[in-house]
C-alpha cells in the first residue's frame, strides 16, 4: 500500500496563497491531487497534508477528503517535509494502516506525466531508498558554481581544469515533480538527505517548472496556454 502525499502549508512568502491560486481554470493544488488519483491503485491513499483550513476547504470542494490537519508547528518556514510525512504515517498507523512507499508530489509542480510515474515505480526495486525526478543542470560545480572562502575570494565548488561546461561531469538537480520514498528507509535514516541508494529519473525542463514566485507562476501559465492546458 502506498501513500500519495501532497504537502501544502498555508504560509508562503514568495507567492502568498500560491497553493490555491487559480491556475488555468482551477486551483493549483488540484493538479497534484488529480495526478495522484490517476496513478493510485485501489488500496492506495491520497492525502493532502495541510495546516490551512482554506486549502482544506478548496480540496473538499473538488471532492477530495482531508481527514486531518497538520499541526501549525509542523508547517513553518523551518519545518522539513519529513516532519509532514512522519506525522501522516503516525496518524494512519494509529488506525492500523501501514504504507510501503510514499509518493511525494509538490503542489507547485503542475506539469506531470503518468508514464514518468510508471517508469519511476519500475526503478524502485530491491534496496533502493528513493527514486526522484531530476533535471540535467546547466549550472555545474566543476565550471560555474563557486563558494566564498574565509579570505573573501571565490573558488570553484569542485576543483577542476575543464575549459568548457560541456566537458564537465553531468550533475542533476531535484525538480520537485515526483519523489518515490521507501517508508522503511525513511524510518531508519530519518531524512532523505541521508539516503545513499537514490536513483534518478531525468525529465525535461517542460515538466520541471516549480512555482515559487509570481514570475514562475506567469511562466507556467504561458506554458499551459501553449500546450492545451496542463497537458505537455
Amino acid at each position: 500500500m502506498n501513500l500519495f502525499l501532497i504537502p501544502a502549508r498555508g504560509g508562503s512568502k514568495g507567492l502568498p496563497g500560491k497553493n490555491i491560486k487559480p491556475f488555468n481554470g482551477k486551483p493549483l493544488i488540484i493538479y497534484s491531487l488529480e495526478f495522484a488519483k490517476q496513478c493510485k491503485n485501489d488500496e492506495d491513499i491520497v492525502l493532502l497534508s495541510t495546516d490551512d483550513n482554506t486549502i482544506k476547504a478548496t480540496a473538499e470542494q473538488y471532492g477530495y477528503e482531508v481527514p486531518f490537519l497538520r499541526p501549525t508547528e509542523l508547517a513553518t518556514d523551518t519545518s522539513s517535509v519529513e516532519e509532514a510525512i512522519n506525522y501522516a504515517l503516525e496518524a494512519y498507523k494509529k488506525t492500523g494502516i501501514v504504507f510501503n512507499k510514499i509518493i511525494l508530489l509538490q503542489p507547485t509542480s503542475p506539469f506531470r506525466n503518468i508514464e514518468h510515474y510508471k517508469e519511476m515505480m519500475q526503478l524502485h526495486i530491491g534496496d533502493t531508498e528513493m527514486v526522484v525526478s531530476v533535471t540535467l543542470s546547466k549550472q555545474n560545480p566543476y565550471f560555474n558554481l563557486f563558494e566564498e572562502q574565509s579570505n573573501g575570494y571565490l573558488s570553484l565548488s569542485k576543483k577542476s581544469d575543464y575549459a568548457r561546461r560541456q566537458d564537465c561531469p553531468d550533475v542533476y538537480q531535484y525538480n520537485g515533480n515526483i519523489y518515490i520514498i521507501d517508508v522503511k528507509a525513511l524510518g531508519e535514516k530519518k531524512r532523505v538527505v541521508f539516503f545513499d541508494r537514490i536513483k534518478k529519473y531525468v525529465i525535461g525542463p517542460e515538466y520541471s517548472i516549480d512555482i515559487d514566485t509570481e514570475l514562475d507562476f506567469k511562466f507556467a501559465e504561458e506554458i499551459a496556454k501553449q500546450n492545451n492546458g496542463s497537458k505537455i
